[in-house]
């Protein structure tokens, strides 16, 4: 064997078995310093995996837009896949699992292998847990009337706060979550369906002690109807109507439901044993 085949035989060995890129986007009011706990530990147990931990929107600047923090990041996600044709893996930490999930939507050019959502609101929030981290002077019955309007749709967390006893004012007012969610028809929804479907694995991960993320079901698509009794992703018009291809996802064994108990939202993130046992499984 010539010293030139060796090396391509080789070469091909490492592009094959090299673990996939992976992106990090941080939760709200934090920044990428908090995601280094997961980034360290990808890297000290997949060793020589590229980490892009996201230092955009960080602190209070998270509380931008939910699509103007999509289409910038976005943007930049979609410039780190460009460079690695077979795929990226995609992490996202409460308010950025949304962020995430928008860009794996909304970017096509986006070749994303597996999604991680790490206790993320993806139908929605309305508890005074989360709202309390950046609201403290609202109550999760009155915040609608701030969310609800012109003023309110410029915060991100308006952008999804999702009050089931005003339905009509989320429909009418929300710019983001009813739309990414297929819950109002537009001209990208057929769009947000076939990129989401384009994942090889979604991993959607929460927990009963999580604390903030409201209901907690939220992290996994499950949400309240309109007696503010939870009702579980199976159970819901987004699966059953298969509004974004959760229902195709979940039937080919690409959606991952992942329940983890004695976990606080802060912690998610912070914890080395929730990256060992429910991160790096995924990551390959």
């Amino acid at each position: 064997m010539t010293l030139k085949l060796s090396l391509t035989l080789l070469l091909c060995f490492v592009q094959c078995f090299a673990y996939k890129p992976v992106v990090l986007i941080h939760g709200i009011m934090t920044g990428s310093g908090s995601m280094e706990i997961i980034s360290r530990r990808i890297q000290e147990k997949h060793p020589g995996t590229k980490i892009y931990n996201v230092n955009r929107f960080e602190s209070w600047s998270s509380l931008e837009t939910m699509w103007h923090q999509v289409l910038e990041i976005g943007k930049d996600v979609a410039n780190i896949s460009s460079q690695y044709p077979e795929g990226i893996n995609l992490i996202g930490y409460s308010q950025g699992g949304l962020v995430a999930r928008g860009i794996v939507q909304t970017f096509p050019n986006v070749s994303v292998d597996t999604f991680i959502s790490l206790s993320s609101p993806q139908a929605g929030q309305y508890g005074a847990g989360f709202l309390h981290v950046v609201f403290p002077g609202l109550v999760k019955e009155s915040a609608y009337e701030l969310f609800y309007s012109r003023v309110g749709q410029h915060t991100s967390v308006g952008n999804y706060w999702r009050d089931p006893y005003h339905q009509p004012l989320y429909e009418k007012y929300s710019v983001y979550l009813p739309y990414i969610n297929n819950h109002i028809v537009s001209e990208k929804s057929n769009d947000f369906k076939t990129n989401l479907l384009r994942l090889k694995r979604l991993v959607l991960i929460g927990g009963p002690d999580d604390q903030v993320i409201t209901p907690w079901q939220s992290s996994q698509f499950g949400y309240y109807n309109a007696n503010e009794t939870v009702i579980e992703m199976r159970g819901q018009d987004i699966y059953t109507l298969d509004r974004i291809g959760l229902r195709a996802l979940d039937t080919s064994g690409r959606l991952h439901v992942v329940t983890v108990p004695a976990v606080n939202h802060f912690n998610w993130h912070m914890n080395v044993s929730i990256v060992d046992d429910y991160l790096l499984p995924y990551l390959n």
